[in-house]
């Protein structure tokens, strides 16, 4: 058998127990997944997933004062000013892309 080492590392509560309900749910114990992520990570030369910030969110129009929503509108005329223009297709196109990774 070879030898092991331990690693020790500190998690929010609540996530340690969400993830043992699941490894419980899969038949893994919690030392074995964190084995099979190590592994991946050596394997892929890298973390095993994509990490990315979430995509922005749209802007609330709702929570904003009428000095705030009108500085939005005056940002969107200048920009139309400038040429800065993405039709639907485009918009939709890049929404397609980041929810088919």
């Amino acid at each position: 058998m070879s030898k092991t080492s331990s690693v020790y590392t500190r998690v929010e509560p609540e996530i340690k127990e969400q993830a043992e309900q699941i490894f419980a749910r899969l038949g893994i114990p919690m030392a074995n997944a964190i084995n099979l992520f190590l592994h991946q990570v050596v394997l892929r030369k890298g973390i095993p997933f994509d990490i990315s910030l979430p995509p922005k969110k749209p802007l609330d129009y709702s929570a904003l004062t009428p000095e705030q929503f009108n500085a939005e509108i005056e940002k969107g005329i200048a920009s139309l000013n400038e040429g800065k223009l993405v039709s639907s297709k485009q918009v939709r196109e890049k929404m397609q892309r980041q929810y088919n990774r």
